[in-house]
């Protein structure tokens, strides 16, 4: 049985796929990493499987990375970040290549690598107040691995507005940048995901995963190639000086060196 996770699937063929670390606002350990790589498997070989609902537990969708896999990067080998970056890259490819649509229910806050959670879904409905980041540079990181979803997603020009100031934003504004098709008040977003998925259950399902494999063949390019210079990339960024200066920053809870006075914005 999975731990980090949770899998329903109701009688329609509708499976809940539940990020379900509460308590770490569901961040993306390694456990739930394999665990999300084995269902997107898993359901998308299953016949009786019609359509997919990611979501979190509790108040957030999914906060990014988690705190103890970012501290075991200063000790680990490039190789071995290398490694730790094409799990979560194989993970999220998995996702975006699901045959059966993906829908997002973001219930809560995202950010980092939760980002590209919803970058792989195929529509994506937001909670009003939900708060939203590529939070990597104020740790002197980049969002590599998550990145050709990401730009796929937004396109470069609207991913460029957000993807290296680190601000906040809001949901309307993730709707602005194509990451979110429908915001909607917290308590209509059950329905509000309901009827995004209805239309699927009246759509062959073959057609369905032809036409979503159509699209991904149509879109921007992300193959080995493509995954394995965004690993290199984030290595490169745990090699340089500023990634120690700002992820020690975050642990002992003081600004990095770089940062002005006011300056992280919203």
């Amino acid at each position: 049985m999975p731990e980090t996770i949770a899998i329903d699937v109701d009688a329609r063929g509708v499976a809940t796929l539940t990020l379900s670390r509460p308590d770490k606002h569901n961040a993306l350990s390694a456990a739930m990493i394999a665990e999300l790589t084995e269902a997107a498997a898993a359901l998308g070989a299953d016949p009786a499987v019609r359509a997919v609902v990611l979501t979190g537990a509790g108040e957030s969708f999914c906060a990014g990375g988690d705190l103890a896999w970012m501290r075991q990067q200063f000790a680990a080998t490039r190789q071995q970040r290398i490694a730790e970056a094409m799990r979560l890259a194989r993970m999220l490819k998995a996702l975006n290549e699901l045959p059966k649509p993906l829908i997002g229910r973001v219930n809560g806050q995202a950010f980092g690598g939760g980002i590209g959670m919803m970058a792989v879904c195929d529509v994506c409905v937001a909670a009003r107040g939900a708060r939203f980041g590529l939070t990597e540079a104020r740790l002197g990181l980049i969002p590599a691995t998550i990145s050709p979803y990401v730009i796929a997603r937004m396109t470069e020009g609207m991913a460029r507005r957000v993807f290296m100031s680190a601000r906040l934003f809001d949901a309307d504004e993730a709707r602005e940048l194509g990451l979110v098709a429908r915001v909607v008040e917290p308590d209509e977003l059950d329905d509000a995901v309901a009827r995004e998925v209805k239309p699927y259950l009246s759509a062959a399902p073959g057609a369905v995963a032809r036409c979503k494999a159509l699209a991904r063949a149509l879109g921007p390019t992300i193959d080995d190639a493509v995954i394995a210079m965004t690993a290199e990339r984030l290595a490169d960024a745990w090699e340089d000086p500023e990634a120690h200066e700002g992820v020690s920053a975050f642990f002992e809870r003081r600004p990095p060196r770089w940062a002005a006075k006011g300056g992280q914005g919203s």
